[in-house]
């Protein structure tokens, strides 16, 4: 999924106000018939339309399952890797945010093939669901995988992973909740560090030279990550945590 800007523009010269950021840029790609029919027959069970009034994320599953921890996931992509944690943590709730269709659709036929009952899609900027959708201090967790790097140096500021979204999931986590990001740009690695560590209330727990994390079990090897780990492309995960009072 590919990010907007968060850089600050001025209104009255008295105020300060943030741009209105996305967490996505739409991009072409075209939906396949299977896709289009597990939309049209799963969706209803398992996709949430974006409301600005609801606010009991845990009751999407069921009653059975209201009190499991929550992850949020932006940017699932075509949900390889988002069924594969779902289908190994099945004690835990997930949230995946994707506004690409064909990737809706994708995940949506795994969530069938594979029985996920603790997994829910809302297909929308991930940005205005924190702000509506998701309340304060009620997720466990957010995995943020493989962001669009925007690696040209005049689009930095058009990065996802900046000081202001950061505020906004650190208020959306429960205290110990972690934020899971992985990146094959190292430069993009690098800033999130930088951001990361900067911020008052998390911690860094990653063990590896210059502070990145160990990638956890949870989160599998995708084919793209293999084929270019084989290249020799490096592949960063940063775990911090949310300080406990």
């Amino acid at each position: 999924m590919k990010q907007q800007d968060l850089s600050q523009e001025n209104g009255d010269p008295e105020v300060k106000h943030l741009k209105k950021i996305k967490s996505f840029v739409m991009r072409a790609g075209r939906t396949t018939l299977g896709q289009l029919n597990a939309i049209q027959t799963l969706g209803p069970q398992f996709v949430i339309p974006y409301s600005e009034s609801d606010t009991a994320p845990n009751s999407w599953f069921g009653e059975d399952r209201a009190h499991q921890p929550l992850i949020f996931e932006i940017g699932f992509g075509m949900g390889d890797a988002t069924a594969k944690i779902a289908q190994s943590m099945p004690d835990h709730n997930f949230v995946g945010c994707e506004v690409h269709q064909p990737g809706v659709g994708a995940l949506l036929m795994k969530i069938q093939t594979f029985n996920l009952q603790n997994l829910r899609i809302v297909s929308h900027d991930a940005v205005e669901v924190l702000e509506k959708m998701i309340p304060e201090l009620s997720l466990d967790g957010v995995h943020i995988f493989f962001p669009d790097p925007w690696h040209k140096t005049r689009h930095h500021k058009r990065r996802l992973l900046q000081t202001q979204f950061l505020e906004l999931l650190m208020s959306r986590l429960k205290p110990n909740g972690y934020i899971h990001c992985a990146t094959d740009w190292e430069n993009y690695a690098q800033h999130m560090l930088d951001v990361f560590n900067a911020m008052p209330g998390l911690v860094n727990q990653g063990v590896l030279e210059h502070g990145y994390a160990k990638r956890p079990l949870y989160r599998p090897v995708t084919k793209f990550e293999t084929r270019g780990l084989k290249l020799g492309h490096g592949v960063w995960d940063l775990v911090f945590r949310l300080q406990s009072n």
